[in-house]
């Protein structure tokens, strides 16, 4: 069993290492040995791996035990936070935020937490759904021509049928990743990013619609 312990911070070097001291503090009190530490000197508003998400996400495995200070060290919103959560769950991993305990999905609550923790993740997915139909139904009113791009293959791929979901996410300002954790369970069997990655630039609009709001994120970082 790894237990791995991270922290995040904006910038304040002083506030990693308490950050560290209350992980270290609270795997003694519990009789733990934290196998390695991911420290982070970076701002939420950066992506999941910039911020090492991806890295925890690939290193974590069933039984380990991730300690984290808090709920807001994760991410950049609850949201993001719950997807996070969601996954680690999936995979077997036990959250412990040590300054929020009763967040934790570790004791005899682990199963009611991620049930909640995954409920609100598909309250948003159906929040996200029912808005990409009234976008698409509005688009189709406007007399819009919907469907793959002239000159795309004929042979169906998988993310074919949700094409116009994934502009639509696009669009709204959602990340890649993001709508990865939408389309796949919507999916026969889920399929990795790199795929969604090439799904988009392999078709003009799509490409365009990422580069754009990756562009207006890099904007936005900058201010």
């Amino acid at each position: 069993m790894k237990v791995i312990g991270y922290t995040r911070v904006s910038s304040d070097k002083q506030d990693l290492q308490k950050q560290e001291h209350l992980l270290l503090k609270y795997a003694q009190e519990q009789d733990l040995r934290i196998s390695d530490f991911i420290h982070v000197e970076i701002s939420s508003r950066k992506d999941t791996k910039e911020r090492r998400i991806d890295e925890l996400l690939d290193w974590l495995d069933d039984g380990d035990v991730l300690l984290v200070a808090e709920l807001s060290r994760l991410g950049r919103n609850m949201f993001e936070v719950i997807d996070i959560i969601n996954q680690l769950g999936e995979n077997g991993v036990e959250v412990i935020f040590v300054r929020q305990p009763e967040l934790s999905t570790a004791g005899p609550h682990r199963k009611l937490l991620l049930a909640i923790y995954s409920y609100f993740a598909e309250a948003e997915r159906e929040f996200i759904s029912v808005r990409t139909k009234q976008g698409l139904a509005a688009a189709k009113a406007s007399g819009k021509k919907l469907g793959r791009p002239k000159g795309s293959r004929d042979k169906e791929r998988v993310l074919d049928p949700h094409r116009e979901q994934i502009k639509e996410y696009l669009e709204l300002g959602l990340s890649l990743r993001r709508i990865r954790t939408i389309i796949n369970p919507q999916l026969e069997r889920p399929i990795s990013y790199p795929a969604y990655r090439y799904f988009v630039r392999q078709d003009p609009e799509l490409l365009q619609s990422w580069q754009g709001r990756r562009l207006a994120e890099h904007y936005r970082k900058s201010f």
